[in-house]
């Protein structure tokens, strides 16, 4: 069978040809690979900034934005059967057994470094036909979101940034003000995290690059957040134009943009921020009024990243909620589907909002 892997030393990116996996243990899954999301991180990878191989390997499959269907179970596997769709958690615990958070199941907040996620770090992904996991890192999904459940990983992200939203409003007596949601970005989180305010009933603003009468913008619309241009509207003075906001999400990674954003925030607001800005950038920035401003205004900044168990099986609530709502806007996220075959040369042609690697297309057919 074929995958798509990247070889660090060589500083390769290549489709190679790999033995199909067997079941080596009880509790592990045989899985068909369905779709799998490209996002930055793939592409970073295959820019060679980062991703390691598994021990001992050359190479690194690709791929952890993964939609699959179960084939075969082994004898301990009791929650899962085959013909039922799972989409695989990325990060797996490290192995240390004072890492507290990786031994109560949130290795997304492993504190030693040691973890391994799959396509990423240390284990091999899902851009592949066949792949092997354990079925404590799978889970189900429902079969009426198959069209869409790819998008299931990248909201990961915003499901675990919402329950850290509501601990950290929950340190207020009352809730009150206005209900006002800013996303810096257009990507898929950007535009993710501005489906989840607005099914929330928050008032939401997109900022993004783009001119406000494209295709990004219009998306923004279909599903009632309003767009502003950051062609044309600078960051420092959006708030002069938008007012301020209750909850800002960054999902840009701009070193500039992540210290502009707590700039609009109201009093008591939070800042969540995604991105990850690229080592060794300077910004120029009044950091006195930017730390005045937080101590004295009771703001929160905080970053995230990867997600556990729990936060899979609230996206895919959360997706389900989007495809009441607004299926049609959830499904014009992705733009392109593309086979097995040409995926190496789109991760290097990015294009659109979300790029998905049909590997096996009887899902849509």
């Amino acid at each position: 069978m074929q995958a798509l892997a990247v070889f660090p030393e060589r500083r390769r990116l290549e489709l190679i040809d790999v033995r199909r996996p067997d079941l080596q243990r009880p509790t592990e899954v045989l899985l068909k690979v369905r779709e799998v999301g490209l996002c930055g991180t793939d592409r970073e990878i295959s820019s060679f900034e980062y991703g390691v191989p598994p021990e001992g390997a050359h190479y690194l499959v690709l791929g952890h934005e993964s939609l699959a269907e179960v084939i075969e179970v082994g004898s301990g596997v009791r929650t899962l059967k085959p013909g039922d769709l799972v989409v695989a958690v990325v990060r797996r615990p490290c192995p240390h057994a004072e890492c507290l958070p990786c031994r109560a199941d949130r290795a997304d907040f492993c504190h030693t470094g040691d973890f391994t996620e799959r396509g990423i770090k240390q284990a091999h992904g899902f851009l592949t036909e066949y792949a092997v996991d354990d079925e404590r890192f799978l889970v189900r999904v429902p079969q009426p979101l198959a069209d869409v459940a790819v998008l299931i990983e990248p909201l990961t992200i915003i499901a675990k940034a919402i329950g850290q939203v509501h601990a950290i409003f929950e340190r207020l007596p009352y809730e009150g003000g206005a209900r006002r949601g800013l996303m810096l970005g257009a990507g898929p989180i950007g535009l993710l995290g501005a489906m989840a305010a607005v099914a929330d009933g928050l008032e939401t603003v997109v900022y993004s690059k783009g001119p406000e009468d494209g295709e990004r913008a219009d998306l923004a619309r279909s599903f009632g957040a309003s767009f502003i241009s950051a062609d044309t509207q600078p960051l420092e003075s959006l708030g002069a134009r938008a007012g301020e906001f209750k909850l800002v999400l960054e999902a840009v990674g701009v070193a500039s943009v992540m210290l502009a954003a707590p700039r609009v925030l109201q009093a008591n607001g939070v800042a969540i921020l995604t991105g990850v800005p690229a080592e060794g950038a300077t910004v120029e920035a009044d950091v006195g009024r930017l730390l005045r401003d937080l101590v004295l205004k009771n703001q929160v900044v905080f970053g995230t990243v990867n997600a556990a168990r729990k936060d899979f099986v609230y996206a895919i609530e959360q997706l389900e909620r989007f495809m009441i709502l607004f299926p049609q806007s959830v499904r014009r996220l992705i733009t392109q589907r593309v086979p097995l075959a040409q995926a190496a040369e789109t991760l290097l042609h990015a294009g659109g909002i979300k790029t998905v690697v049909q590997i096996d297309r009887s899902l849509t057919a």
